[in-house]
């Protein structure tokens, strides 16, 4: 392939290798995608050398200095020469990061609208505000994010909201409560990159610079002090430190006055086509002893918690009651068929849709974002020989990568975690099904559970992080439904809100 470099070509290079493999890789002109399809190498895994956080053995040293044109000797020297620079860091992002710009409402919320308030935190695309929008009871009234692109797409959708495209940490729960008005729920799900431990919420200070970002989570939640609040995040936080982590966090909670319950929910147990596993805090200062909702649909998967208390799943014996799980077929079947590289702004004539797709569709009649990623040919002679694990692909037909890397999705089960990369099969498993290319954007949205209608903003690799970071909206129903239900005081609901799922 052309991205395919000699030695001759870097000639003149100098041996200034301070920012590591990623100077070898901008001088030959390559995105991070290219190098990691050129060399076979996953592209989570090529990012962690990047940055110095995974080691670089001398196999892989081989197959970018093959890819970049350089010997193997120069890609060494430029990692070991960053590596000891590395940091996890927080809000590491591929996007330029707001400055506090704030973005006013498109239409502010009227005095007489009697449901409750929604702050989102870390806000993303905004897919846990939206889902507690479509129960009819909450309003989102304003959300905060590092990249100015997610407020883009979060603004778009919640109509009533303002937007903040910053860090958290140059803000304080004053300037936002001036800003948004009173707030009855506080979301979000704070990245838990770097952050070496929680201290007690007593010695918590807004100018600590030491502060994490779940610590600015908890000193939102503070300074607000809504009614409730949902913390999301991922299934390592459970056995992080032996789980010390997550009994500061509950801890801080508590000495604020909350009531807290915890659970692992597999978005799949509640009409979701995606086994995606989180855990999710919500706690209360109204005296609720919060009931978590049960699963609607059966999945047979293995949960990466184990066999625990708080992990909510469907069982064998429920198998004949609940509803079958959505499949990945169930969740895009109906999107015409797209090669590699081309788009689709077209939906099929198709009178068979299943339940899932008539609602997703949400009235939509252009087609958005079923655009396929432009394949090379080695990744196009990868993706032919693919099936349902990397183990399938000849010997020797790639060199490395992780047993989920370079296979297909099955069409008859919920898919695996939708990632930030899921249109780069050297990622994660993100295949078609039957044709040969991976998802499109549009496709991960659905297996998200966003709606069709549901507007993203920025370039497209970007959109695909912001797809890939969400929370199911669906799922953010499914706790907002349960909320407004056991709340002492009646939540009004607003008429015409659109269902996510049936």
């Amino acid at each position: 392939m052309d991205q395919l470099r000699n030695r001759d070509s870097f000639v003149n290079i100098t041996n200034d290798f301070s920012g590591g493999v990623r100077t070898l890789r901008v001088r030959a002109k390559l995105k991070l995608s290219e190098l990691s399809e050129a060399a076979s190498i996953p592209l989570e895994q090529l990012k962690k050398i990047e940055r110095g956080l995974l080691e670089l053995d001398s196999k892989t040293a081989v197959s970018l200095g093959l890819a970049l044109g350089v010997d193997p000797s120069d890609v060494q020297s430029a990692y070991e020469m960053f590596a000891p620079k590395a940091t996890p860091g927080e809000g590491y992002t591929t996007s330029k990061r707001g400055n506090l710009e704030f973005t006013g409402p498109r239409s502010p919320v009227s005095a007489s609208d009697k449901r409750w308030r929604v702050l989102d935190l870390f806000c993303g695309a905004g897919g846990l505000s939206y889902g507690f929008e479509q129960t009819g009871s909450f309003v989102t009234i304003g959300g905060i994010d590092l990249l100015p692109d997610r407020i883009a797409t979060f603004t778009a959708n919640h109509e009533h909201a303002l937007g903040i495209a910053g860090d958290i940490r140059e803000t304080n729960p004053q300037v936002i409560g001036r800003a948004a008005g009173n707030i009855d729920v506080i979301v979000g799900g704070p990245p838990c990159q770097g952050f070496s431990s929680i201290r007690p919420f007593r010695a918590l200070t807004e100018s600590d610079q030491r502060n994490s970002l779940v610590e600015h989570y908890v000193l939102m939640l503070a300074g607000l002090n809504p009614r409730w609040f949902v913390f999301e995040n991922v299934v390592g936080l459970v056995t992080h430190e032996g789980g010390e982590k997550l009994n500061a966090i509950l801890t801080a909670f508590k000495e604020m006055g909350y009531s807290t319950s915890w659970r692992i929910i597999n978005a799949a147990s509640f009409g979701v086509p995606q086994n995606r596993e989180r855990v999710v805090i919500v706690g209360n200062r109204v005296g609720v002893d919060f009931i978590w909702p049960s699963p609607t649909h059966y999945v047979s998967y293995r949960s990466m918690a184990g066999r625990r208390a708080e992990l909510m799943s469907s069982i064998e014996l429920e198998k004949t009651v609940l509803q079958p799980a959505v499949t990945v077929i169930d969740a895009i079947g109906d999107l015409p068929a797209v090669a590699s590289g081309d788009e689709v702004t077209a939906y099929s004539s198709n009178d068979k849709l299943t339940d899932f797709q008539k609602t997703i569709r949400d009235g939509s009649t252009v087609l958005t974002w079923h655009k396929a990623t432009k394949h090379s040919e080695k990744m196009m002679e990868i993706i032919r020989h693919s099936g349902s694990s990397i183990k399938d692909l000849p010997a020797g037909m790639v060199t490395s990568g992780f047993s989920s890397c370079y296979s297909r999705l099955d069409a008859d089960r919920p898919s695996n975690t939708i990632t930030v990369n899921f249109v780069h099969p050297s990622s994660n498993r993100c295949i078609h099904p039957f044709q040969d290319r991976a998802l499109t954007p549009r496709e991960g949205a659905r297996i998200q559970s966003f709606p069709d209608s549901f507007e993203f903003s920025g370039s497209t690799a970007q959109v695909v992080k912001q797809i890939g970071n969400a929370v199911p909206p669906l799922l953010g129903k499914i706790i907002a439904q349960a909320i407004s239900d056991q709340d002492p005081i009646h939540i009004p609901r607003t008429s015409g809100q659109r269902a996510l799922s049936k």
